[in-house]
């Protein structure tokens, strides 16, 4: 296949990319290279024939018709976001024009583009348990969950969904959309939260987590979630919304004191005391969720897709990569909590 992948030089989209190349497809990478994108990303594919990159902002609604005009996609998978729910607090305008004004110039191109041509064509729009809000101590999302965003951030992807099925039902672009939980792995940004744990763990800083620490989310392996994309092109009916989740639901507390453990481990302390001493619980962020969990029995029977990583492989394996790769810790321009710029994220969750 020919697939356009944007916001391809992020956490998410650079495993995409790296995928898909791998299983010999054509790629066109599309990304802004803004602070959460970096070409490092796509060191595997860079000298491959298979892949191409285009530095574009998926706004520019010419830019985006001449990508799809040239390279006449099969597919797109639509990743491009801002996605830090405390940069979104901080500066709403930006999620609302990438995320939902962006969403908009590319089913825009993307609908002019099949409109030619009407051909076997996919557009999956790739979002977030967010958009559902806040779960209680039971339940999990499914596809009959409502819609109640909470934060700056979950609003503009919400906003993007409901573009996305509106283009569908009403011009009917094949548009599929997915929810994915808490992805982790390697070539995260720093500023999410496991890479700010091992981070300040081996600063030998506080280790910040919101709260009291007893907020819940659903994680799963970013490879697993790759695999559901996938199977989403592969299997996936347009008009359909898939929910990936990992199966995998874990306290905030709980987790940074797992990543401490593996710590604990393959790079103890020179003074052999616990990385768990230095865990310490900071101010809440405002609107914070509490729980997030997705049922994804759905995408599992429909698409023969399942999540295999286990949590404490799949974080072993991400904290062997970050320690192998220290500079992709540094936190560089973060935007903190509420207007502190320049600033290491507190305990900043994804």
């Amino acid at each position: 296949m020919r697939l356009v992948v944007t916001g391809g030089a992020g956490f998410i989209g650079s495993a995409v990319v790296c995928r898909t190349v791998r299983d010999g497809h054509t790629v066109l990478t599309v990304d802004k290279l803004t602070y959460a994108g970096r070409m490092q990303a796509l060191d595997e594919v860079s000298a491959s024939p298979l892949h191409r990159f285009l530095k574009a902002d998926i706004t520019d609604s010419r830019a985006m018709e001449v990508a799809f005009a040239d390279f006449e996609p099969d597919a797109i998978l639509h990743l491009a976001a801002e996605s830090h729910v405390d940069r979104s607090i901080d500066d709403p305008n930006t999620f609302i024009t990438t995320n939902v004004q962006g969403t908009f110039v590319l089913l825009e191109a993307a609908l002019r583009y099949w409109s030619r041509r009407r051909n076997e064509f996919r557009f999956v729009h790739i979002s977030t348990d967010e958009v559902f809000g806040a779960l209680g101590d039971d339940g999990s999302f499914d596809l009959d969950s409502r819609y109640a965003p909470n934060s700056p951030y979950a609003a503009s992807k919400a906003a993007a969904d409901h573009l996305a099925r509106a283009w569908e039902r009403t011009y009917k672009l094949p548009v599929i959309v997915t929810n994915c939980s808490n992805n982790y792995g390697p070539r995260q940004h720093a500023e999410k939260f496991i890479p700010t744990v091992i981070r300040h763990a081996q600063a030998g800083e506080s280790i910040p987590v919101y709260g009291n620490g007893l907020n819940i989310r659903d994680w799963i392996y970013v490879d697993d979630h790759v695999s559901g994309l996938m199977a989403t092109l592969q299997h996936g009916k347009p008009g359909s919304t898939y929910l990936f989740g990992g199966r995998c639901d874990v306290r905030n507390l709980d987790l940074a004191h797992a990543i401490c453990r593996i710590l604990d481990k393959c790079a103890p302390r020179s003074d052999k005391k616990g990385y768990a001493s230095q865990i310490n619980l900071v101010t809440d962020r405002p609107g914070h969720d509490f729980r997030y969990s997705i049922d994804p029995s759905h995408a599992e029977s429909a698409l023969h897709w399942k999540a295999n990583e286990q949590l404490e492989s799949g974080l072993t394996k991400t904290i062997d990569w970050y320690l192998a790769n220290p500079e992709w810790l540094a936190p560089g321009t973060v935007l903190g909590r509420l207007g502190s710029r320049n600033a290491d994220s507190i305990g900043a969750m994804p």
